[in-house]
């Protein structure tokens, strides 16, 4: 089993050095240690010093420098829209005021499938569709800095 110790985020990710590639759907992208099969067979085991949030485009890089390219899996998501985007935002408010992961784009919100959430949402006025995508959801205000 290959080992991988660091990350190449995706503006430094350079395809000919990419020999395999994993797929993860959004919970599976949250790690510091996990073992993992790519899709061309390649056997990796993730070793980070602490939890790393992989995103879509990124690659582990194998101890030889070889990569191996991170892709998003579609999931069931919600698709929230509304008719106009101040009722847009005040839904995002409210989804977030329940710590739920959303991605957040200019015509929708969307959020892992609970059809308690999509209750709340038409309530307050929004439509709904189940979609399967990709889902990069935002990061949290202090991913990435120091907690003392």
């Amino acid at each position: 089993m290959l080992r991988a110790s660091s990350i190449v985020r995706k503006p430094a990710v350079r395809p000919e050095r990419v020999v395999d590639r994993i797929v993860l759907d959004h919970d599976a992208r949250h790690r510091r240690r996990i073992a993992l099969t790519g899709t061309g067979g390649i056997d990796v085991l993730l070793d980070l010093d602490k939890a790393t949030v992989l995103k879509a485009g990124d690659a582990l890089k194998l101890a030889d420098g070889r990569l191996v390219l991170v892709e998003a899996a579609p999931e069931k998501l919600l698709e929230i829209r509304t008719e106009n985007r101040l009722r847009l935002m005040r839904l995002a408010w409210h989804i977030g005021n329940r710590h739920t992961p959303a991605e957040l784009t200019e015509e929708a919100i969307y959020i892992a499938y609970d059809h308690v959430l999509e209750e709340m949402v038409r309530g307050l006025g929004a439509t709904t569709a189940i979609v399967e995508r990709p889902f990069e959801p935002e990061g949290g205000a202090y991913d990435g800095h120091a907690h003392g």
